[in-house]
């Protein structure tokens, strides 16, 4: 069924949703590695109360898959079954001073505004957000880290709504987080969540905000066509290392290539598909372990149908 054919089978039951409808959407559009097939359908909704509604009235048996700025995924290119939520800047971008130390942030916001509020307000600790090319939304989901600190050092809680469409507010305990992981039920859309830091003085903030920056500059592969790293880190190991070891710097499948400036990042040449960029990544994965005996986790979200 076409998403159009499925949005229309579905305008009964959505009647008095406010946010935008789109079947068929071009997921290449809303990546940063710009391949992938359609959604059959993609939701932006206008704030909490119309999310809430829209998931309450979809019928259960329809697939719902909650994306954020597509930094980090890889969607395939048989495209999306179901819905595609992708939450608005709109509805779900804020940043709010709490006091005590205290940020509000939407779901939406990206991880760089984060740090540049956070900076604003004199509050210390999120520094890190400001070399992770991704959302709020995400970082609460998988742990986002990077310099020696993770979302779990500064999340209080977090908002969120269920795939019925009831809102519930999670503990940081609730959250049980672990490296690059939470144990968060899978069904929950994080809408925004309390972040909390410490006094410092903006001098020393911006200071090491730069160096987090020149980082990022001087060895990732930020102009290109990426997901950011492709592999978690193997306890007490470097993935960029394995790969390296086993010989796949710079190695080219398709269209897809390992980059040679940091070799846990993939790079969309300009003309790969999905295919390409998941066939390499196999194709790595499959070499370190018969290289190393150690099997690669991706780090990559990937989504959709082969």
């Amino acid at each position: 069924m076409s998403g159009e054919a499925l949005l229309k089978k579905l305008e009964s039951k959505l009647e008095g949703i406010r946010g935008r409808l789109t079947p068929d959407a071009l997921m290449s559009k809303l990546t940063w590695f710009q391949v992938g097939g359609p959604a059959d359908i993609l939701f932006q909704p206008a704030d909490e109360e119309d999310l809430a509604l829209f998931l309450n009235r979809l019928p259960e048996e329809i697939p719902v898959m909650v994306i954020g700025v597509g930094s980090n995924l890889l969607v395939r290119d048989g495209g999306v079954e179901g819905v595609v939520i992708r939450l608005s800047a709109k509805g779900y971008g804020m940043a709010e001073d709490m006091g005590d130390n205290k940020l509000l942030a939407g779901a939406a916001i990206p991880d760089k505004r984060l740090a540049a509020k956070a900076l604003e307000v004199g509050l210390g600790g999120f520094e890190f957000y400001h070399g992770i090319p991704g959302g709020i939304g995400s970082a609460l989901r998988m742990n986002a880290g990077a310099n020696g600190t993770e979302t779990t050092n500064r999340v209080v809680e977090v908002h969120a709504i269920d795939r019925k469409g009831q809102k519930h507010i999670l503990s940081h305990a609730d959250m049980g987080y672990t490296y690059r992981h939470s144990a968060a039920a899978s069904d929950l859309i994080f809408t925004k969540a309390v972040f909390e830091g410490f006094e410092d003085q903006r001098d020393a903030i911006q200071k090491r905000m730069d160096e987090v920056q020149h980082h990022r500059e001087t060895v990732q592969p930020i102009k290109e066509k990426t997901g950011g790293s492709t592999f978690k880190n193997p306890d007490g190991l470097s993935s960029w290392k394995l790969i390296d070891e086993a010989g796949l710097r710079g190695f080219v499948l398709g269209g897809a290539q390992m980059s040679e400036m940091h070799c846990n990042f993939m790079i969309n040449m300009g003309n790969a598909t999905s295919s390409d960029l998941e066939g390499l990544g196999e194709h790595v994965r499959s070499q370190v372990l018969e290289k190393t005996g150690i099997t690669l986790e991706w780090e990559l979200k990937r989504i959709g149908r082969h």
